[in-house]
């Protein structure tokens, strides 16, 4: 199979999957905060293969990991941090499975690497040191199950970023890296995203996204990031907001022709990458697939 950044060379725009998580949510899979997506690897493994599986037929050329909540950090605030290793794992075997029902169709798998705390709280960003050294033996983790590639996701600090695309860089795969902004295209600590992917260039990211930021918010970052990046760049937007226990409040804020057609803007405005957060679903990825190929 050729490697991402061949796929990233070449036409047309690369789909990315919709949410995991929300997803397993609307299948009726418990998702409760802290552990989010990862209790269905203990109690519904089968679904989330079957989420993986749906995403690919809706058209999706990259499935992301049901990782975001496996590391021993977050495993430790419900009781089975002595699992971080095994159910992480198991995730990648999981989309490797769905990679291998569907066919020989190319499928690159991202192993999710999430911030170390709450996504939406950047004042709980480890100190750099810890944070590098949680995030290797993770990102270890994610490259000995075997990922295609790891996307570092949902970073809500340049520091945190940083550290996890140094840990990555060292084990020799593909990485993308992806901030959550706020409407004026800021992190959400408040770094300018420019400085992010200055920053972030010397560890060579295939890509540098925007995500879990509402679509309408998308495209500030987009612009910023276009204008200094000598990666691709993309967005994959939420729909909905973040909710204290169940982990997701969703909303009609948006159907799905209408996150296509934000996405098409988004494309306008340079995005290579394209695909769905929290909230969104294969119908979403379904109607990014026809509006590209319609374009």
């Amino acid at each position: 199979m050729k490697s991402i950044s061949t796929r990233l060379s070449e036409e047309p725009i690369v789909l990315l999957d919709g949410g995991m998580g929300t997803e397993l949510f609307r299948r009726g899979v418990k998702t409760r905060l802290p552990s989010w997506s990862a209790h269905a690897l203990i109690e519904n493994p089968k679904i989330v293969c079957e989420v993986h599986e749906d995403y690919l037929r809706a058209g999706s050329e990259i499935i992301t990991t049901d990782t975001f909540r496996t590391t021993s950090r977050s495993l430790e605030k419900v009781g089975f941090s002595h699992r971080a290793k095994e159910l992480t794992y198991l995730a990648v075997s999981l989309a490797k499975q769905a990679r291998d029902n569907f066919g020989d169709k190319p499928v690159w798998i991202a192993g999710s690497v999430a911030p170390l705390e709450d996504c939406y709280e950047p004042a709980l960003t480890p100190d750099l040191e810890t944070a590098f050294r949680e995030h290797e033996e993770f990102i270890g983790w994610l490259v000995e199950a075997g990922v295609d590639l790891i996307l570092i996701e949902t970073m809500n600090t340049v520091e945190e970023a940083i550290a996890a695309a140094h840990a990555a860089e060292a084990m020799g795969v593909p990485m993308f890296v992806s901030w959550t902004c706020a409407a004026d295209g800021k992190i959400l600590n408040g770094q300018s995203v420019t400085e992010a992917v200055l920053s972030l260039e010397q560890y060579k990211p295939a890509a540098f996204l925007v995500n879990c930021t509402p679509a309408k918010d998308i495209g500030p970052a987009l612009r910023k990031m276009r204008e200094v990046s000598k990666a691709p760049i993309g967005a994959y937007a939420n729909i909905g907001n973040p909710e204290p226990v169940f982990g997701w409040e969703f909303t009609q804020e948006l159907d799905v022709s209408s996150y296509a057609r934000e996405a098409e803007g988004w494309i306008h405005l340079g995005a290579k990458v394209v695909g769905g957060c929290c909230g969104t679903g294969p119908e979403h990825i379904s109607a990014l697939k026809k509006s590209f190929h319609s374009q």
